[in-house]
């Protein structure tokens, strides 16, 4: 004969269990990334006035990112600022695009790349699956899968934000690794 606490403890456990079962879950709430963008950050580094930062939200979704960048004391001419997949101290391709004065220097800009403010200032906007830009050296190519995998890369700090600028700065003139807003270390 079965002990009553052994079947008390079962329906104890399993009933919450049962009741979720075809249930679907909450979405997740927001999630903010940041980057505070400067010269010493540049691979290599750079000695430079400028300086900025990146703020986004991660839809709960997962299928957009709201993004504010803002950025001054530039001393060249702003030519694109974007999202680049790679560690601290490495630079990487271009996967997102923020902005474009220029569009063909660095990297030929997307039909629709917001302008860049020429003088320092903020620039908004959304990012989604369609905004991906391949780069097949890192095994990054497009769509809603990829598009997980660069929010994938940004929860591990292997993302920055880079503004790059002209005569003297093409390659970059401040540059952040993105990262949770959680994370203490800049």
């Amino acid at each position: 004969m079965a002990k009553p606490g052994w079947i008390g403890i079962g329906l104890v456990v399993l009933g919450p269990l049962m009741a979720s079962v075809g249930v679907p879950g909450p979405l997740m709430a927001d999630e903010t990334i940041r980057a505070k963008l400067q010269g010493f950050s540049e691979v290599p580094a750079v000695s430079t006035t400028g300086s900025g930062e990146f703020r986004g939200k991660i839809s709960g979704d997962g299928d957009s990112i709201a993004y504010e960048l803002t950025y001054d004391g530039i001393e060249g001419a702003i030519l694109q600022a974007h999202i680049h997949l790679a560690q601290r101290s490495v630079n990487g391709g271009i996967v997102l695009f923020l902005c474009a004065t220029n569009t063909t220097t660095p990297a030929p800009a997307p039909v629709g790349t917001a302008p860049c403010p020429a003088n320092g200032g903020k620039v908004t906007g959304t990012l989604t699956a369609n905004d991906i830009r391949p780069v097949l050296t890192q095994g990054i190519e497009t769509g809603a899968a990829e598009f997980a995998e660069i929010l994938h890369a940004i929860r591990q700090g292997v993302t920055y934000a880079n503004v790059h600028s002209s005569p003297n700065h093409v390659g970059g003139e401040i540059r952040g690794q993105i990262k949770a807003s959680d994370s203490d270390d800049d």
